[in-house]
């Protein structure tokens, strides 16, 4: 067994890539499975060396070099799959006098974290009225729920934590009564189901996604239709571009906008009181996904259409709450990823013609989220995926965005 002071849980490593810390980081898994998912933050320095590298370090007595070769400084945390064999190399590294310790339960437990923080400013009209934004650290995602006079709604919830949405309602004396998708995902599998069936909630997704061909019965909500949720409601907000049934929700003054328009930041640290201060800049969604290359431009169309005109009434002061962040993006001070709308609009992609942001958008739009055909099968009902499958389908970035908007 590992000795404690030689590990660090995922939640402990992700609290200090949060806070902009140096994390020197060496994973051992294949280059393949590293160049397709690994661990990231601004100030992740990551070492690739196969674990066979380090057996032939250490029987010709050479671990001085291996250690050498890792960039960055200070400790080395040690990553794998599933935390073993990271966890033999970190006790041996430790063993011969270096600073290194074992990612607890490998890249596997990192994909299990989901941390939760409450928005702040998103509902200053009701105070009574909490809405909490929950994260995935590993690929990414993000998603809510809305708790207000007793009851609560989740949007986008991720099945693989089905049971951590009961039990953090349970522990807010609230009933989930409504689960909402905020469109087909391509990126995860969607918890709707899991969790309307955990707890007899409604399950809801716009009207023109389940057109798509969903094959389970939900509610359907059009373009201005609230959902009431205790002493509050989610005003349902026509968004396609990402996919045609694309649709964010307004509550209080925020916006959720799901897969449209996303926020990113950079840190600076000129406050004299030494708090960090970030300025924020903003992706838009990738227009791709449904229809694929083809139809992108159609679909960058109506995306245009949505940040410059369907967004047009919300003011500048509406926090924007996005379905996903950046995988070098840290979080705000309260540990939130939010901006305000009037900042994104300070960005070029709405100065842009529509032809102009066309043309950046389909030419901008990284590699699809890896098994994206399988998981949107999946989320529409055509195919099942039991819980080890489907947590297996979604491993790695959501890759949702086209590339930053100001960039």
């Amino acid at each position: 067994m590992i000795d404690d002071t030689r590990e660090v849980d995922p939640a402990g490593l992700q609290a200090r890539i949060d806070a902009g810390e140096p994390v020197r980081v060496l994973d051992v898994r294949d280059r393949d499975e590293v160049e397709r998912w690994r661990l990231s933050g601004p100030g992740v320095a990551l070492t690739q060396k196969p674990y066979n590298r380090f057996l032939q370090a250490r029987v010709t007595g050479k671990l001085d070099e291996f250690v050498a070769d890792v960039d960055g400084e200070g400790p080395i945390t040690v990553v794998c799959a599933r935390g073993e064999a990271s966890g033999e190399i970190a006790r041996e590294l430790a063993d011969a006098g270096f600073e290194a310790r074992n990612l607890a339960g490998g890249m596997d437990a990192w994909a299990r974290l989901l941390l939760a923080v409450e928005v702040e400013g998103a509902l200053p009209d009701a105070p009574d009225a909490t809405l909490v934004q929950y994260r995935r650290p590993s690929s990414g995602c993000l998603g809510y729920m809305l708790v207000s006079g007793g009851e609560a709604a989740v949007v986008d919830p991720l099945r693989a934590f089905t049971d951590r949405y009961v039990a953090d309602a349970a522990d807010r004396s609230v009933e989930i009564t409504t689960v909402l998708d905020t469109h087909v995902h391509a990126d995860h599998v969607s918890g709707l189901r899991a969790l309307a069936d955990a707890t007899g909630a409604t399950p809801v997704m716009p009207a023109p996604a389940v057109e798509r061909g969903v094959t389970d019965d939900v509610e359907t909500v059009d373009d201005g239709d609230g959902i009431a949720v205790g002493e509050s409601s989610l005003a349902a907000v026509h968004a396609p571009g990402h996919t045609s049934g694309m649709t964010a929700f307004a509550v209080g003054d925020a916006l959720l906008t799901g897969d449209s328009l996303f926020t990113d930041g950079a840190v600076g640290f000129a406050d004299r009181d030494g708090s960090r201060r970030r300025s924020r800049l903003a992706g838009v969604a990738r227009p791709d996904l449904e229809e694929g290359s083809d139809e992108a431009p159609a679909f960058a169309r109506e995306l245009y259409r949505t940040l410059t005109e369907r967004f047009a009434r919300f003011p500048d002061g509406t926090l924007v709450a996005p379905g996903h962040h950046g995988q070098d993006t840290i979080p705000d001070e309260d540990g939130a990823f939010t901006a305000r709308l009037g900042e994104c609009r300070e960005l070029p992609v709405f100065d842009l013609s529509e032809a102009a942001f066309v043309e950046r958008i389909t030419e901008r739009t990284p590699p699809r989220p890896a098994n994206h055909a399988e998981i949107i099968a999946v989320n529409l009902g055509r195919e099942s995926a039991d819980d080890d499958a489907a947590f297996e389908l979604e491993l790695g970035p959501n890759n949702c965005a086209a590339a930053p908007a100001d960039d």
